[in-house]
């Protein structure tokens, strides 16, 4: 990697990290448009660069997830008996959805990206406010984490803006909902890591450092930064108007996630 390159990874990871913490999102928002423009530049193949930001990006999380789990974990905020039940569909789902993924072309996966981000901006803007009682079933719990696994591993993200409004839905307490959504951020990053591995190993170009779909140096060095930022983001929560910053951070989730589809489909990939 070039000088320049490392660069805007340094950045682009310490924005995510700030932005993970801050606002209780993942990052994959950032990541995967952000990551396409860069291969673009890197002059990866065209075919392949969704696939690539798509995995990088969630290999990129398995850290931060990591991190955000243990925050609140030690708050007492995470619901484990709910995790494991979720927990077995999310890994049916997370993997079953990388296949998916390799056997899509770039356009389909941005247009869907861009369509989720949409949905995730306006989330942002003004969350929905549902009521309803606890999931009864074991089964509905095994259900819930298998579609939210699947779309998670079909845009990179940690999940967390589906659980949240599932486990609220379900009558969770919010700050319960996003440290149990925290903790299942885990498994979708690390199963949806290794399906994007398994799935791109014909992919691989040890000359560029990529094995599978996914990019490695670019997970270091964002990796390394997300973990230093995010307890600042979380600081600063405590401090700002979350609400208007919410808002902000939704304009440009859908402004970066449209970018990235005018960019493929320029391309004719």
């Amino acid at each position: 990697m070039t000088v320049d390159v490392i660069l805007i990874l340094v950045v682009l990871g310490t924005f995510v990290g700030f932005v993970a913490g801050l606002l209780g999102v993942g990052g994959g928002g950032i990541l995967v448009p952000t990551l396409s423009s860069l291969f673009f530049y890197l002059d990866f193949p065209a075919e392949k660069i969704v696939h690539l930001s798509l995995g990088t990006s969630m290999a990129a999380i398995v850290v931060t997830s990591i991190s955000s789990m243990r925050a609140h974990q030690a708050r007492g905020a995470v619901d484990w008996p709910t995790v494991r039940y979720m927990a077995i569909g999310v890994l049916f789902g997370t993997f079953a959805a990388t296949f998916l993924v390799a056997a899509l072309k770039s356009i389909y996966l941005a247009g869907f990206f861009a369509a989720f981000m949409t949905f995730v901006s306006f989330q942002m803007w003004r969350p929905l406010k549902l009521s309803g009682s606890k999931a009864s079933s074991h089964s509905e719990l095994v259900g819930a984490g298998a579609g939210i696994g699947g779309i998670s591993a079909l845009v990179s993200i940690g999940g967390g803006s589906l659980t949240v409004p599932y486990l609220s839905w379900r009558g969770f307490e919010l700050k319960r909902a996003v440290g149990t959504s925290a903790a299942m951020g885990l498994p979708i990053a690390i199963v949806g890591t290794i399906g994007y591995l398994v799935n791109g190993w014909g992919e691989t170009d040890l000359s560029q450092h990529i094995i599978g779909y996914i990019y490695w140096p670019a997970v270091l060095v964002i990796s390394c930064c997300t973990v230093l930022t995010a307890p600042i983001g979380v600081r600063v929560a405590h401090k700002l108007p979350v609400p208007v910053l919410r808002k902000i951070f939704a304009v440009l989730l859908i402004s970066i996630a449209l970018k990235m589809l005018y960019t493929v489909i320029t391309s004719d990939v």
